[in-house]
């Protein structure tokens, strides 16, 4: 499918929010929205560093209507506080920050694990914060962004707030398998509801961005934060190309679906349906994840009309 973001409709009247949108595939896609007359809300840890993100954003695009929030998904507090201050309906809410591979094992300041608590509970309970916002929008929309990584993923993906033995890249993918296990549990949970709520999974194939040296990530060590930079510029596609997945599921993508690159692996190239793991098509993992989800954050979703539907894991 050769798809560009040039081909994005007028998303004049909508309003989105961006996680992790001052850096890498998050800056590009909120680029692009603001391009195509959206309101962008750029949900970032670092406000400084967000702003100088969203000024450069203006500077390409004078007409952006941009706001930058703080948000840390390592923090519950500020999960919460993010969302209290949220009254208004929100068109699409991108799930995109992430932290990626630390060398060693942090925690949340909730106690988490930091990859598993960072890209799938902070993300997990901002959308459940956010579902009354969501839908009060005419056609609310979320986007999940996952990993070609997912693929290594397995049902140890159930322990992921686990002690034991860490291994940095396992647990990675175990959290980006999280991601789409989430992202198809939900478009299920809301059409057993018939909500009108689209829930989409996209993955950027391998670009070139700031997570791999993200002092918080594989970036923690002095070799990694200077040699990731380069690797990735030689040999990987632009940031800006692996925005493409999540711009196209935020207006074209069927509900429930998975996109992303489809050559060489899925790296790079045109867009087209992912493949998914067979861990990833698992509804009965994706169930018992989301009831490990509501037991670990103590969250249950608001959802509307009373009681959840009955979905036995």
């Amino acid at each position: 499918m050769k798809w560009t973001a040039a081909q994005l409709p007028d998303l004049g009247g909508r309003t989105v929010v961006v996680t992790g949108g001052n850096s890498g595939i998050g800056w590009h896609t909120a680029r692009e929205l603001s391009a195509h007359h959206a309101r962008v809300v750029l949900a970032v840890r670092d406000v400084r560093r967000g702003e100088r993100a969203a000024d450069r954003i203006r500077a390409a695009v004078p007409s952006a209507r941009l706001e930058v929030r703080e948000l840390d998904l390592a923090s519950m507090e500020s999960v919460r506080g993010f969302c209290d201050g949220w009254t208004e309906p929100l068109d699409v809410l991108i799930n995109n920050a992430g932290v990626m591979a630390p060398p060693k094992r942090s925690r949340t300041r909730d106690g988490f694990e930091l990859q598993f608590g960072t890209n799938h509970l902070g993300h997990y309970v901002l959308t459940g914060l956010l579902l009354h916002s969501l839908l009060k929008a005419p056609a609310p929309r979320v986007v999940t962004v996952a990993s070609i990584a997912h693929r290594a993923g397995t049902d140890a993906v159930l322990g992921g707030n686990a002690d034991g033995p860490y291994d940095p890249q396992a647990t990675y993918s175990n959290s980006k398998l999280a991601n789409l296990l989430f992202a198809l549990e939900l478009q299920r949970e809301a059409d057993a509801r018939g909500l009108p709520l689209i829930s989409v999974a996209a993955h950027p194939g391998v670009s070139a961005t700031g997570l791999a040296s993200d002092p918080e990530g594989m970036g923690a060590t002095r070799l990694m934060r200077v040699a990731a930079p380069v690797f990735l510029k030689l040999f990987t596609q632009p940031a800006a190309a692996g925005a493409r997945a999540a711009l196209y599921a935020v207006t074209e993508a069927t509900p429930g679906s998975y996109v992303g690159p489809q050559r060489l692996g899925e790296t790079r190239g045109p867009l087209g349906l992912a493949r998914l793991s067979e861990q990833a098509q698992d509804e009965k993992l994706a169930h018992r994840l989301w009831l490990l989800s509501e037991e670990l954050t103590g969250f249950i979703y608001p959802w509307p009309n009373g009681n959840p539907v009955n979905r036995s894991p």
